[in-house]
């Protein structure tokens, strides 16, 4: 009996609990997503600490698949990331976009008034300082993670400190939420890649991520865009990032959309003349849903 990922993209996997690795802990947005995207109660999640180890997890085979954060509608985009992707060697097999609804949370019989210090990742201390500028006397406190905030107030029980996190880690750490939708921008949404083997994706999608390097010339990367525009596939981002060579060469990662008449393999044939360093990060299927958290 083989487990099947049910959503976007036929990827089958000969185990009968898909581990997924994640950045951060239980209760975490990386959690929400993960289990949003395979839509499967009965997956294990295996939480670490730093995106390196979620990427490790599973080059070392402790997990079927990770998922990450590349970019946030706010924040931008997570570059170290593009870098960890393209250098294991795994490949973007998905993708999934969630509404990140932060909540501030704290010991039961706690107001507002009781706190006096709040804890949480410092991106989203950020994505909430039009509520925190409201009581200046509360002391702001960046920690690894938004759900260890909330775990580390739960089991140390300690009164006058709360966390900012997902409202499932108040429900997992039986916190109550003092106030809920504290994020300034309400638009606050998050895009997650899902990454693995890629004999556990598939050839097919209507969305491929593909990064390369051009010379140091005039029309260089103009060059690579006209070509784009002539097979009618739409660029919908593209990032550059320093290759940390000392001579400032950067890699392009692109995001490109195919129309139904075009196949992913004309991209590496027509781009690689223009190109060096040319890499097909994953093949798959735009995400084209909003999740709420």
């Amino acid at each position: 009996m083989k487990a099947r990922v049910p959503q976007r993209g036929p990827f089958f996997i000969n185990t009968l609990k898909m581990k997924i690795a994640i950045q951060g802990e239980t209760g975490c947005f990386h959690e929400v997503a993960a289990r949003q995207y395979f839509n499967y109660d009965d997956i294990e999640i295996v939480p670490c600490s730093t995106f390196d180890l979620t990427l490790s997890t599973l080059t070392e085979g402790d997990a079927d698949f990770a998922v990450m954060a590349i970019e946030n509608a706010r924040s931008g985009s997570i570059l170290y990331n593009y870098t960890l992707i393209r250098e294991s060697g795994m490949k973007i097999l998905g993708e999934h976009t969630l509404r990140i609804r932060q909540n501030l949370m704290a010991l039961h019989g706690q107001s507002i008034t009781d706190i006096k210090e709040i804890r949480s990742h410092p991106i989203a201390l950020a994505q909430c300082m039009t509520f925190l500028n409201q009581f200046p006397g509360m002391t702001l406190i960046e920690a690894e993670d938004t759900a260890g905030s909330a775990r580390i107030i739960s089991e140390h029980k300690l009164k006058g400190v709360a966390a900012i996190a997902a409202s499932n880690a108040a429900e997992i750490y039986n916190l109550d939420i003092l106030a809920s939708g504290i994020e300034t921008y309400k638009q606050n949404y998050t895009r997650f890649l899902v990454i693995g083997n890629e004999d556990k994706g598939n050839t097919r999608g209507n969305k491929v991520s593909i990064c390369f390097s051009t010379s140091h010339k005039p029309g260089s990367l103009a060059a690579v865009l006209v070509k784009l525009a002539e097979l009618q596939i739409n660029l919908s981002k593209i990032q550059s990032v320093p290759r940390l060579n000392g001579e400032w060469e950067y890699m392009f990662y692109l995001d490109l959309e195919l129309n139904k008449n075009t196949k992913s393999d004309i991209i590496k044939r027509v781009l690689s003349k223009y190109t060096s360093n040319l890499e097909i990060l994953g093949v798959y299927f735009k995400g084209d849903m909003l999740y709420e958290s």
